[in-house]
């Protein structure tokens, strides 16, 4: 076991994979190169030459290229950097990609994975701190990863890049330089697992990507409390492990889910709708959600603060659902 941080893991992923598959291409280099992490694209860049292609900034253009390429038989990672701007490539990934499969009657398949940094960064204001996997996740066809920690994003995106389906793949910035312990040999982690970060018999704390993080934070300083928090991450919103939630439901009777789409038809909303569907009758209290206000994102740090699903938050949905 090793302690590596999530952006090192990216990058021996990245590498691993490009090693073993000659199809797999990087188009876009702010997968890798976000400040101050230029050097790890630099270094893929010297080993792998024209499989990384810096294309001009045209997201329509460069998402129907890699749609395209994979129709014909590569598998390549496609780089939109910030979440916002799949806004600019959505009939590709949307109404190409997406609907090649079906429409084609299993005929035409798209490896490709079309990767994002999503959420509040600080100060990215409303056009940079989209979060729109809450979006495509009403696009069927899509397969929706979201890790939360340097073994997942190394493990998912071995997966991503060897599925068969097209894949948004969803950072987070808050997320690069976080360390965590990856296995010497690791494997690929399937889709459509759910991990329990932290396992508890209280309330059942669900939460996605960089709020996982905040999560496990609030569920030290609430165990203080005498509060025993279980903190659930699914992984990937497609497909979805209702199971391992509703045990730990079951268990638990209480439910409070944290993520940093919006409120309203957002990933919170969701997987609510999921559990209440399924599992109404396991719940001692009603369901509470902690999500970014339905307001476009300010620049202003402390108004940002304060619509996101923060600690504080989090901490008070908590402790309403035992009281």
């Amino acid at each position: 076991m090793r302690e590596i941080a999530y952006y090192e893991a990216k990058f021996e992923a990245l590498d691993e994979i490009m090693a073993a598959d000659p199809r797999v291409h990087l188009i876009n280099g702010t997968f890798m190169s976000l400040s101050p992490h230029r050097h790890v694209f630099n270094t893929l860049q010297k080993k792998y030459g024209e499989r990384m292609m810096m294309p001009p900034i045209s997201e329509l253009g460069f998402c129907g290229l890699a749609t395209g390429a994979a129709m014909a038989g590569l598998r390549p990672i496609v780089d939109l950097s910030t979440g916002s701007f799949i806004f600019e490539a959505w009939p590709q990934v949307a109404n190409e990609a997406a609907n090649a499969y079906s429409m084609s009657g299993g005929q035409t398949r798209v490896p490709v994975v079309f990767h994002l940094f999503h959420g509040l960064r600080g100060g990215g204001a409303a056009q940079h701190s989209g979060s729109p996997q809450a979006m495509l996740w009403n696009c069927p066809g899509l397969e929706i990863v979201i890790p939360s920690s340097p073994r997942d994003v190394k493990g998912l995106l071995k997966t991503a890049v060897a599925s068969d389906n097209p894949t948004i793949f969803v950072d987070h910035t808050k997320l690069l330089d976080m360390r965590g312990d990856v296995p010497e040999n690791d494997k690929p982690i399937p889709f459509g697992v759910a991990d329990i970060k932290r396992a508890g018999s209280d309330v059942t704390l669900i939460a996605t990507s960089y709020t996982v993080q905040v999560c496990l934070g609030a569920a030290e300083k609430l165990a203080k409390e005498k509060i025993n928090v279980e903190v659930i991450d699914p992984r990937t919103l497609v497909p979805f492990d209702l199971a391992t939630i509703l045990a730990s439901v079951e268990k638990t009777g209480r439910v409070v889910i944290a993520d940093e789409t919006h409120q309203s038809c957002g990933v919170t909303a969701e997987i609510a709708a999921r559990i209440a569907e399924t599992g109404f009758d396991k719940l001692k209290t009603r369901i509470r959600r902690v999500s970014t206000l339905d307001v476009p994102v300010s620049y202003s740090p402390p108004l940002e603060e304060h619509i996101g699903p923060s600690e504080s938050r989090i901490i008070d949905a908590v402790r309403a659902s035992v009281a």
